[in-house]
């Protein structure tokens, strides 16, 4: 595990959170891929069009890393005060994130990334 990994992470989270669409493509390689359930996408335009149409806040959680994959436990709240809980797989290179992936729960985003309770960060 290494703090960049992490810091990388939760400054994504905070540039989403604060619409801050500059410096989330600064934090994200040029060939991003982005997902969930109804879809994916790749590269910066995929990530502007992405973030610009949530329309939610994004609150971090736990978190868990290992070599280059971070999972974070995510409370998602709407404009209207309505949360719900999922979690986001993160591969982070060299200080970009190369991809993310949103899961319904905290369980999937583990299983899909082979991350388990030992991967949990203090």
């Amino acid at each position: 595990m290494t703090t960049s990994e992490m810091a990388t992470v939760l400054a994504w989270h905070d540039a989403l959170n604060a619409g801050d669409i500059d410096t989330l493509l600064r934090l994200s390689s040029d060939d991003i891929e982005i997902g969930d359930a109804h879809g994916a996408g790749q590269g910066h335009v995929a990530l502007r069009d992405w973030a610009q149409s949530l329309g939610a806040t994004v609150e971090a959680g736990r978190i868990y890393v290992n070599d280059g994959v971070v999972v974070v436990e995510e409370r998602i709240t709407s404009p209207a005060g309505e949360s719900r809980s999922a979690a986001s797989a993160f591969r982070v290179v060299h200080d970009h994130v190369t991809s993310v992936f949103r899961h319904d729960d905290l369980a999937a985003a583990l299983a899909a990334t082979e991350l388990t309770e030992a991967d949990l960060t203090g």
